[in-house]
């Protein structure tokens, strides 16, 4: 299996191997440049500072070249080459011209929720096409039944999300088509800061553009091609040399969802098959649930072949930039209208949301497979809660999504890291709490770790966080967390974390604790939003007593659950009692060999 390039767009002889580097490395960092770009000058804290976004590069058929280091994991599908391939299935090749930007949120094609808007130019040299930069931006809201558009959980239509680009073009030729920038604003809660957001978006895809021209204009297009191959070919091997330590057979893993937010309490299955095989890796999705009636749906882009990328990638090839190389001995099996697989018309908000336990599934199959690499499940959920309202000083709406950072599980090799984002997300940064109270009515009271959250095992899960908002005046929130019962699992032995949740407590002092949906707020009310922590690797007894300790006087872990969970008696100044801790370790031994 290798990556189907035409015979004249080969590596050969004409470039030294030193050039096609060269070269190779010119079109890495474009998109790395751009990227420092829209960070700067996007409007948006959701831009500017969390870095919803995507930069990249594909050919002329829409294949992926290269892809910013920052851009999200969920991207790694490459929803760029999609939208160019939608664009080339309407304008064709001739129809796309210097200075033409196009824009595409198609829900039928790239298959996640409309907010990802994908905008792309073609970069031509002379009467050579390229290929084409596009840059991804989460627009801020787009219309829908809630501000921030993607944010509700009980949407039942793509209609009820916002507005749909299905490719259109915003610039012809170089001149601006003022009446799509007004239909933009029109339809957006906060048209200024889309305006903006959307300016960086465009001014990053003209600039990548002009990078890559020039780099063709110095090298020659035969060189670029030559290195774009060279490229694939190297990723290719390298996945290739991968597979074959990898014993051939059939892999299997299950979960599931608590609920799509309609049918609450209705378990949505995951359960995934990986066949390996004559060269190739094949990820069968067939047996995930069907299509469900809330918005926890995703299009077969942006849901099956996504996750199923994230995890091929995280297996057989994650120390390089990702291209199109890496996936060309990657086969993704599903029939359509499965909750990853959704119809156009299927409502799609929550298409990230479930996809953290997606790849965690497909990697949970593979954990025998890949013993050194594959670790216990991370916390599973973006855990996405946004808060929206009036500002009572400027009177003006105001929006603000957030995520939660979560344990990541214990390995063959360490305890598990975090907190951190959960696989499909990335490490994206928190939007600074000083900027949050300066902008917004509400306070952060805290934000600290989760104690005893973490999975116990030989090597134990990362711990989850606790973070406590306390409200100045009315607003709403809307949270999308899950994975209450099925909770980040461990492997080996290793005990599970403990999921996370959402608990409101009332200025009257009236406790809630709650998933998915939406509550208003009044002044003096908190909020807790708790992330889980990621599952324990091997058996807890079998952890280093010194290290439990160490885990007790950093907060991870209580004395009561260093008793109860790990064996270890730790005293009143944190130090392990040798002799407590040999007795109770040999007790619980012994009852399990008993039973």
């Amino acid at each position: 299996m290798t990556l189907n390039v035409a015979p004249s767009v080969r590596a050969n002889a004409d470039n030294d191997p030193i050039t096609l580097q060269i070269i190779r490395h010119e079109l890495i960092a474009i998109p790395n440049q751009i990227e420092r770009n829209i960070e700067r000058t996007a409007f948006s804290p959701l831009v500017q500072e969390y870095k919803d976004y995507s930069v990249g590069f594909v050919d002329p058929e829409g294949r992926l070249v290269a892809q910013s280091r920052g851009s999200l994991p969920i991207f790694v599908a490459n929803a760029l080459g999609t939208a160019v391939k939608h664009g080339l299935s309407i304008y064709g090749a001739d129809g796309m011209h210097d200075g033409d930007v196009v824009i595409s949120n198609d829900p039928g094609t790239l298959g996640q929720h409309l907010n990802n808007v994908v905008a792309y130019t073609p970069v031509r040299v002379g009467d050579d096409l390229l290929g084409f930069f596009a840059v991804l931006v989460h627009w801020i809201d787009l219309g829908g039944s809630v501000p921030g558009s993607c944010q509700s959980t009980t949407t039942t239509d793509i209609w009820q999300e916002g507005i749909q680009y299905p490719t259109v073009k915003l610039f012809h030729e170089g001149k601006r088509n003022d009446d799509m920038f007004r239909l933009i604003a029109a339809n957006s809660r906060f048209p200024a800061m889309l305006l903006g957001d959307l300016e960086a978006q465009l001014g990053g895809c003209l600039m990548g553009c002009n990078l890559v021209r020039e780099i063709a204009t110095r090298h020659g297009v035969n060189a670029v091609r030559n290195s774009i191959a060279d490229m694939w070919s190297a990723a290719d091997a390298a996945v290739a040399e991968a597979l074959k330590k990898v014993p051939p057979g059939v892999y299997t893993a299950s979960s599931f969802l608590d609920d799509d937010g309609v049918r609450l309490n209705h378990r949505v299955p995951v359960e995934v098959k990986v066949i390996v095989g004559d060269g190739q890796v094949t990820v069968d999705l067939s047996g995930v649930a069907d299509q469900v009636t809330g918005p926890f749906n995703a299009g077969r882009n942006g849901g099956a072949v996504a996750g199923a990328r994230i995890a091929f990638k995280y297996l057989f090839s994650p120390d390089t930039p990702v291209n199109e190389g890496d996936f060309s001995r990657l086969v993704v099996d599903i029939p359509d209208g499965k909750f990853l697989s959704a119809r156009p018309d299927a409502p799609i908000g929550g298409s990230g949301a479930m996809m953290p336990t997606v790849v965690d599934t497909i990697l949970r199959a593979m954990a025998g497979a890949f013993p050194d690499r594959v670790a216990a499940a991370h916390h599973g959920i973006y855990g996405v809660h946004t808060v929206f309202g009036i500002n009572p000083e400027t009177g003006e709406r105001f929006h603000n999504l957030d995520t939660v950072t979560g344990g990541w599980g214990g390995s063959a090799r360490s305890d598990g890291p975090g907190p951190f984002r959960s696989a499909a997300h990335g490490d994206v940064p928190d939007i600074p709490i000083e900027m949050q109270e300066a902008l917004y009515p509400y306070r952060i009271e805290a934000k600290e770790i989760r104690t005893d959250s973490a999975g116990p095992g030989r090597h134990r899960g990362g711990t989850g966080v606790e973070k406590r908002y306390r409200f100045l005046h009315p607003c709403s929130i809307v949270t999308k967390f899950d994975r209450a019962g099925c909770p980040p699992w461990g492997l080996r032995g290793g005990a599970e974390g403990r999921p996370g949740y959402v608990e409101i407590v009332r200025a009257s002092g009236e406790k809630e604790r709650f998933y998915k949906g939406e509550r208003l707020l009044q002044p003096g009310d908190e909020v807790l939003f708790v992330s889980g922590g990621g599952g324990g690797y091997e058996a807890a007894l079998e952890r280093d007593p010194a290290a439990v300790a160490a885990d007790v006087r950093e907060g991870y872990v209580s004395r009561t659950a260093a008793a109860e969970d790990y064996g270890v008696v730790i005293s009143r100044d944190c130090e392990v009692d040798a002799a407590a801790t040999n007795d109770l370790r040999a007790s619980r031994r012994s009852a399990a060999t008993n039973q």
